[in-house]
């Protein structure tokens, strides 16, 4: 199984964004950790705060990949153009969120992306996206 995580706007700074919200552990140190966890699955990753090459990276992802696990940051919020380029490729999408955005700001309760992603895991720290592997793995065994 291979599978693309990307992170979006700000998560480049995990570890030292608001580590009340984030926590003090940078997204490397992490995914070293998720590597060892799933040592027969093969992880790709990468990390923009351009919306265009999160798109990008999206539409490369037919034909490469089992699954993706997305943080879109406070793109899952805003964009359409995201939203649309996940509804227009054949792998399934995990959101992830890091916070539970539901217990935040206000305007941070609608995520765009929801509707076109085979679903969302939010609020359990960085294990958000273990969580999201986990359910690709689910995900793909139905295939």
């Amino acid at each position: 199984m291979k599978i693309l995580i990307i992170n979006g706007p700000n998560l480049n700074l995990l570890g030292k964004r608001e580590p009340e919200i984030y926590g003090n552990k940078g997204f490397d140190a992490y995914y070293e950790s998720l590597k060892k966890i799933y040592d027969d699955v093969e992880f790709d990753y990468c990390q923009s705060n351009v919306e265009g090459f999160i798109i990008d990276a999206l539409h490369a992802v037919d034909g490469k990949y089992d699954g993706v696990v997305l943080n879109a940051g406070g793109y899952t919020h805003t964009s359409v153009a995201l939203a649309d380029a996940i509804g227009g490729i054949d792998v399934p999408v995990v959101e992830v969120h890091i916070s539970c955005i539901l217990a935040r700001e206000e305007f941070r309760h609608k995520s765009l992306i929801a509707p076109k992603c085979a679903g969302s895991i939010m609020g359990f720290g960085l294990d958000s996206y273990r969580l999201g592997v986990e359910a690709l793995r689910i995900k793909f065994s139905e295939r």
